[in-house]
């Protein structure tokens, strides 16, 4: 059983600030996954800000044949403007720890995204890693750049 990682980098044109106000409050992750996934947020909205370590946030998702899925997070780790840590507590992963980095740069800010997870199943959770899994979490986090350069605009080169 492997664990596999996917990491991305993206810089945005606004203050630090802005970006952390927007990736610190799960209502916004709706808006930046794809339709087909029917990602939802279950929890109590009252509930969800601001963010702090040991918070639990549900969700429903849809990431095969439109079957819906209950997904739990929690929040391990958070440091206000510098980054925090979501772990699966239940749902579709044998494991998932994303990292969430925010820095401040010349003109905006430099997010990173560092994922662990884990697909279960053993062997057979490895191949369907290959074979469709890893490329659904990129065509995601793909998406989820289009649509913060949609969003907040794109980085002078």
């Amino acid at each position: 059983m492997a664990v596999h990682t996917l990491k991305r980098v993206q810089r945005l044109p606004i203050p630090l600030e802005k970006a952390w106000d927007f990736f610190s409050s799960p209502l916004n992750l709706k808006e930046i996954t794809p339709a087909y996934m029917g990602f939802h947020v279950t929890s109590d909205p009252d509930f969800l800000s601001p963010m702090y370590a040991g918070q639990v946030i549900t969700y429903t998702v849809k990431p095969l044949f439109g079957i819906p899925l209950f997904w739990m997070t929690e929040i391990t780790q958070v440091a206000p403007g510098k980054y925090f840590i979501d772990e699966q507590r239940v749902g579709p992963y044998a494991l998932w720890h994303h990292q969430h980095h925010f820095k401040q740069i010349p003109g905006g800010v430099e997010m990173t995204d560092l994922v662990h997870y884990r697909v279960p199943l053993g062997p057979l959770g490895d191949l369907a890693n290959g074979l469709f899994v890893r490329r659904q979490l990129e065509s995601i986090f793909n998406y989820r750049w289009s649509k913060l350069e949609g969003l907040f605009g794109t980085m002078p080169h």
